[in-house]
């Protein structure tokens, strides 16, 4: 049995009673919804799970009191609550697997103080990535984590996002600096500060930060902001082969020079992308690469890169300069995933992402590479290969069992590789439903029981998001590759 028809095996629904309906009904009206479009809207994210139960209510939030009164409801009748932003996760994060309630946290959506002073911002969960980024713009500060999809802020600290820019920003976990969160009692802590450390006793706000709405719901938001750069400057290279485009990657890190992006894109990718966004890129693989810095600096840093590029059959090195060539390219790259899905009409994608040490990712991909192409089966393959991370994307027809159970099996030798050579299973999409057994091989059941511990203090009555991550009741028994 695979992975995919595993994750719903042991999951037991938990009806909301009539009178819990009729509670959250009097208290939100029209803002609590039991009508089955809205309910398949919250019942769906972009994984590939299309049988899932779906929430029994829809519940739109506002404020942190109207999620103190959500939880304060369910907690009392013992339902899942599980909260929904974007809906643009992709290993079953918002799924209702055990029935309950979806918390809808996309109203929650004001930017509530901005301190250009101490470049840092607070915000409500529901504000989107490219709201941010437009209300930033007159301030010369950015926010840098980059998923692609225009995911929530309040999604984006749940699964710890990361992005185009984590090689040199860092990850949610490093630009996260305070939460308010709501518990699973209904009550509101506040964890961190705006200061930009603290040795206060327990890190509360990187625990939250990652946990994939199991522990709290986060109700408030305080982001570290950067500088935008005085020059910015992107350029793209093609290669012959996969391999020599991962060993510049590899080289220009271990070289030390301070590229802010640097990502791999395949053969298959490139002509997926150029059809979807009406391109005209070289069709073999190449590096899509940004510089940050002054303007000098910026030109040395591109300089080094090409010259390293071209020493392993780099051609066609382009620079882009203007906002608008620079904005053309990284649009591209990340509808990726948009371009992989309509090129095979009707498909799904069962979609992975592993991180290996840089010195393993030359190793890791293109065994991987071989491995997929050697099946037949339609897939994508990007990367942010600058920190040793990148995706596959397995295309199949959804009706198919063969082409699921083949997916699958191609996924589980994927994350056992990364696994052996010291990576990990997910570099920022999270456990969710998909990856509960790799989590178990990476960690040790030791460190999961440890995990399981904190997850049943917080949340005794395992209301908050059951199933994701690691089963309650049982031993880390999941299902290993």
């Amino acid at each position: 049995m695979t992975q995919l028809a595993q994750a719903f095996t042991p999951q037991v629904l938990r009806e909301a009673p009539a009178e819990l309906i009729e509670a959250l009904a009097a208290r939100f009206d029209e803002r609590c919804s039991t009508a089955t479009a809205i309910r398949e809207q919250h019942g769906r994210d972009e994984s590939a799970y299309v049988d899932a139960p779906l929430p029994q209510a829809v519940v739109f939030a506002r404020s942190t009191e109207d999620i103190v009164d959500t939880v304060r409801l369910v907690a009392a009748h013992r339902v899942p609550l599980i909260a929904y932003g974007a809906g643009s996760s992709v290993e079953g994060h918002l799924l209702a697997v055990q029935g309950g309630i979806s918390l809808d946290l996309s109203q929650m959506n004001q930017i509530l103080a901005i301190h250009t002073e101490d470049m840092s911002v607070t915000v409500q969960p529901g504000v989107t990535r490219r709201q941010l980024e437009e209300a930033l713009k007159s301030t010369g500060l950015f926010f840098p984590i980059d998923p692609g999809a225009d995911a929530s802020i309040g999604g984006m600290c749940a699964t710890s996002a990361s992005g185009t820019n984590a090689v040199r920003y860092g990850t949610m976990k490093e630009n996260v600096l305070a939460l308010q969160v709501v518990t699973a009692g209904g009550d509101v802590i506040r964890t961190g500060t705006r200061a930009k450390k603290s040795s206060a006793g327990y890190d509360l706000t990187h625990l939250m930060v990652g946990s994939e709405g199991t522990l709290g719901i986060i109700s408030e938001i305080t982001l570290r902001l950067h500088p935008v750069p005085e020059s910015i400057c992107a350029a793209v290279c093609s290669f012959d082969s996969i391999d020599q485009a991962v060993n510049v990657a590899i080289q220009v890190i271990q070289s030390g020079i301070a590229v802010a992006r640097i990502e791999l894109i395949d053969a298959n990718t490139v002509r997926m992308v150029n059809v979807h966004s009406k391109l005209e890129l070289p069709e073999t693989p190449m590096l899509l690469m940004e510089f940050h810095g002054s303007e000098l600096g910026v030109r040395e840093q591109a300089q080094a890169v090409q010259e390293i590029a071209g020493e392993w059959g780099g051609q066609a090195f382009e620079w882009a300069t203007s906002v608008e060539a620079r904005r053309r390219l990284w649009t591209a790259r990340h509808h990726a995933y948009f371009a992989a899905i309509q090129s095979q009409p009707g498909c799904r994608a069962i979609s992975t992402d592993t991180c290996v040490p840089i010195s393993r990712l030359a190793e890791c991909l293109l065994e991987s590479i071989a491995e997929v192409d050697a099946t037949g089966l339609p897939y994508f393959l990007v990367g942010h290969v600058g920190d040793g991370n990148f995706h596959f994307g397995y295309l199949i027809d959804p009706d198919d069992p063969q082409q699921r159970a083949l997916a699958e099996s191609l996924n589980d030798r994927l994350v056992a590789r990364a696994i052996r050579l010291a990576g990990t299973c997910t570099g920022e999409h999270g456990i969710g439903l998909h990856k509960q057994g790799y989590l178990v091989d990476q960690a040790g059941a030791g460190a999961v029981e440890m995990m399981r511990a904190i997850k049943r203090t917080l949340d005794p009555d395992n209301i908050l998001n059951p199933g994701k991550i690691f089963s309650f009741d049982t031993p880390a028994r999941e299902a290993r590759p």
